[in-house]
């Protein structure tokens, strides 16, 4: 079994509120579940407005179909218009 993890950074500078903040990273982390079958989840900063760092997890059988889908886990955030994305770290276990 191969576990893909991935943090990633964002910034949403359009929020004001964390109620903006809550929208955009709701956006975000239904269309990638929704997608790609991962687990997402907000995992740090949740009281800052304008700052959130998400978490993704994938298993898989191989290590390359988790690096894939990480790979494009990240562009599909990337190309979000509501957050821009800081820095992210990705580990393969």
């Amino acid at each position: 079994m191969i576990v893909g993890l991935m943090t990633v950074e964002l910034h949403i500078g359009g929020a004001t509120t964390l109620k903006e903040k809550r929208r955009v990273l709701k956006s975000i982390i239904d269309r990638v579940r929704s997608r790609y079958n991962v687990s997402i989840a907000e995992v740090d900063h949740q009281d800052l407005w304008q700052r959130a760092t998400l978490g993704v997890a994938v298993v898989s059988n191989e290590t390359g179909h988790v690096s894939q889908m990480l790979d494009t886990v990240i562009r599909t955030i990337e190309g979000n218009g509501g957050a821009d994305l800081v820095s992210y770290h990705t580990e393969i276990l």
